[in-house]
């Protein structure tokens, strides 16, 4: 059973300690890459060893917040810690032989399953950024630019620029913080949030004409095939974040997106909801989890019987299907 640790005491355990390898989740976003360089150059900082362990599926548009930290082939590290991943299976592939010598996890999602010896977990959080924030806070008194810029881009994705219902006015007040420590919002929001690529603005297209409405209306299901990828010439970094357009439609309390992978029969789930459903309890359904208003899973099936599938699930919050 792993040991849960407040702020304080984790800080002391930073200290006490060196060697750190830090792991990033499965198709990582924002929070998970963002709190891996933050705290790596923070341990940096107050004259400890840490790296980040590369992850195969990162994208150029988060690969910039781990680069300077990519460790060695040849690097023996004496800790793992694990930001931002609520259990092992959302370890990266080359990952999987930690998944038993995992020495802390800073996370805060509520379906952590408690795989690490430590954990530091708040659950009240809207993302892992504001976690290690107060983390680093409590381990140096203070921050340089380059963490800020880290951790701003962390808390951003998490909460759709703040847009987003996971929102607290704490978010706020870090982000503040964030940004006269120098993260530099306004090119950060223009860059993730307000710049889309061709391929993008093509596939939100193709997406958009084939939204399904089911249970009337309050559940709409977008699919994303490897066909409309090719179609819109895209790569994984043009869909960041497309998890979000399903919900953006008027009346939706659930959105879900299915998106086809490369290995065939399995598809990728990202469920978004409104304060009255439970994501998580959705998502739970088929192994995975995350937030009550953002979670995901896998389901090793094609588009047509993983949407079946989970139109089984939603029958049992929505009486009826007017489709």
């Amino acid at each position: 059973m792993s040991k849960l640790l407040t702020i304080t005491e984790t800080a002391d355990w930073l200290r006490s300690n060196d060697n750190y390898l830090i792991l990033t989740h499965r198709r990582p976003d924002g929070d998970t890459a963002g709190c891996a360089g933050a705290l790596a150059q923070a341990l940096r900082d107050i004259g400890k060893v840490a790296y980040v362990l590369t992850n195969p599926e990162i994208t150029p548009r988060y690969y910039a917040y781990i680069e300077d930290y990519i460790a060695p082939d040849d690097f023996k590290q004496d800790h793992i810690i694990v930001v931002d991943t609520a259990s092992t299976s959302l370890f990266p592939s080359n990952g999987d032989a930690y998944k038993d010598s995992v020495s802390l996890c800073i996370d805060h999602h509520s379906s952590n399953t408690l795989y690490a010896k430590l954990t530091c977990l708040d659950s009240s959080t809207a993302s892992c950024g504001e976690v290690v924030y107060e983390l680093l806070i409590a381990l140096s008194g203070t921050i340089s630019s380059k963490i800020a810029e880290s951790l701003y881009v962390a808390i951003t994705t998490d909460t759709g620029c703040f847009a987003y219902a996971n929102t607290t006015s704490n978010t706020l007040r870090i982000a503040s913080l964030l940004i006269d420590a120098g993260a530099p919002h306004r090119k950060i929001n223009r860059l993730l949030f307000r710049t889309k690529s061709r391929a993008r603005i093509i596939i939100e297209g193709i997406i958009f004409s084939s939204f399904d409405f089911h249970f009337d209306g309050k559940v709409a299901i977008s699919s994303i095939s490897n066909e409309m990828m090719a179609l819109a010439n895209a790569q994984e970094d043009d869909i960041d974040d497309i998890a979000s357009l399903p919900g953006s439609v008027e009346g939706v309390l659930v959105g879900i997106t299915v998106r086809e992978m490369e290995s065939p029969g399995e598809c990728k789930i990202s469920v978004r909801t409104s304060p009255i459903v439970d994501a998580n309890a959705i998502a739970s359904r088929f192994g995975g989890g995350g937030h009550a208003m953002a979670s995901g899973c896998s389901i090793d099936k094609p588009i047509p019987e993983a949407k079946a599938a989970l139109l089984e699930v939603l029958k049992e919050i929505f009486s009826t299907d007017t489709q």
